[in-house]
C-alpha cells in the first residue's frame, strides 16, 4: 500500500475493508487522489490537505484538470472540516 493511502485511511480512521466515499459524488472511492500533482509538489506526497477519495469516475472526469483544482480543494477541505466537527 502506497504510503500516501495509508496517510489518508489513518487520518479519517478508515479501515482497509470500509466503505470509502467518493468526496465528491459519495461512490465507493477508489483511488487517492493527489490534488496538487505530486511529480511537481513531492513535499505535498502525504499531506492529508493535499489527498482526497474519488471513485473512478470522478477521477477521470476531475483528477487532473487544472479548470477543476479550486473545486477539489473546495470540496476536499469542506469534508476535512466536517471530519474535525465529527471526531
Amino acid at each position: 500500500m502506497k504510503s500516501y493511502t495509508k496517510e489518508y485511511l489513518k487520518y479519517f480512521g478508515y479501515g482497509l475493508e470500509d466503505f470509502i466515499p467518493c468526496e465528491i459524488c459519495n461512490s465507493k472511492a477508489v483511488d487517492i487522489h493527489h490534488i496538487e500533482a505530486r511529480s511537481k509538489h513531492k513535499n505535498l506526497l502525504n499531506d492529508i490537505d493535499n489527498l482526497m477519495a474519488l471513485c473512478r469516475n470522478c477521477h477521470i472526469k476531475f483528477g487532473d484538470k487544472k479548470q477543476y483544482k479550486d473545486m477539489l480543494k473546495r470540496e476536499h477541505k469542506r469534508v476535512i472540516e466536517w471530519r474535525s466537527l465529527n471526531i
